[in-house]
């Protein structure tokens, strides 16, 4: 596969991964809290990819009892959990200061690697640090008069803290199984989460009210989950993991304009800055951790 290629690939999966807030938002509208998308989502992901397993290859569903805890962190602690509070600050918030707080995750990433993984704390990654801090001070408005709830800040930084422990929790996974075995068990274990959470027997009787959601929920698993899931791991194997994890950071840029263009949202220098301040310290953590990274950057 050429370099070109594999670099459309990245950046297509980090710009489906950025239109999440439409399917949120849709679904939103008909009644679905963020719990219940969140089933959904990961639900109709975990069927998806059995059936591509079992036509590929059964032996993909191989995992030892004594490993489920990395699946458990994987599925349950990270995946369950960022769903539910990215989700839930898409819908009470916005979708670009929603996007914008995720991608405080690197720096979550950083700071584990460096407890777990022996990684030293550089003056770059402290750089990438103060760079994230005042990104999010901008966009969440906390500089100004309109600024975020603390619960809503809170649970909106929460999203990134727990799609950083994806990566965490991966690192040990992908040392003895395949990225399709390690995607399909978190999928599995984060429905199984979500059932803690919600009622699967009110989503599927919202579903049989309001048929017209079918195609949404259709595109939130295949379009927010499946596809660029697949992107990202053609692409990933012709390029760095620094390189691939610049390359989907057009996410949360995708998301901020999702939210500008077709939300309306308001937008203002302080929070175009405030994005970019955000997008630095993901391209410096990334060109810093180039070859040296333990804990590689995992999309939920």
């Amino acid at each position: 596969m050429s370099k070109k290629l594999s670099t459309a690939f990245l950046v297509l999966a980090g710009a489906l991964w950025g239109c999440l807030s439409i399917f949120v938002s849709a679904l939103s509208d008909y009644g679905f809290d963020s719990k219940e998308i969140g089933f959904t989502r990961i639900s109709l992901c975990t069927l998806m990819l059995l059936v591509i397993i079992l036509i590929r290859d059964r032996s993909l569903l191989r995992v030892q009892l004594r490993d489920m805890w990395m699946f458990v962190g994987t599925g349950i602690i990270s995946v369950t959990l960022f769903s539910y509070c990215y989700f839930t600050t898409v819908i009470n918030v916005e979708a670009g200061i929603a996007a914008s707080l995720l991608y405080t995750s690197p720096v979550f990433v950083m700071l584990f690697s460096a407890v777990l993984f022996r990684e030293r704390i550089t003056a770059q990654k402290i750089a990438a640090i103060v760079l994230t801090v005042s990104g999010v001070a901008l966009v969440s408005g906390m500089l100004g008069s309109s600024a975020l709830g603390a619960l809503d800040l809170i649970i909106g930084i929460g999203a990134g803290l727990f799609y950083s422990l994806y990566s965490i929790f991966g690192v040990y996974a992908l040392r003895k199984y395949s990225s399709l075995t390690v995607t399909f068990y978190t999928f599995l274990l984060g429905t199984i989460g979500f059932l803690f959470m919600t009622n699967p027997i009110a989503i599927i009787e919202k579903t049989a009210s309001n048929p017209v959601v079918i195609p949404m929920e259709i595109g939130l698993a295949l379009f927010n989950g499946l596809l660029p899931y697949l992107f990202y791991t053609i692409g990933l194997g012709h390029t760095d993991a620094s390189v691939a994890g610049v390359l989907v950071a057009v996410e949360p840029l995708v998301g901020c304009l999702v939210g500008i263009f077709v939300f309306h949202e308001s937008v203002n220098p302080a929070k175009l800055i405030g994005i970019a301040l955000i997008l630095s310290a993901i391209v410096l953590l990334n060109i810093r951790l180039s070859h040296k990274s333990t804990a590689k950057e995992i999309p939920a």
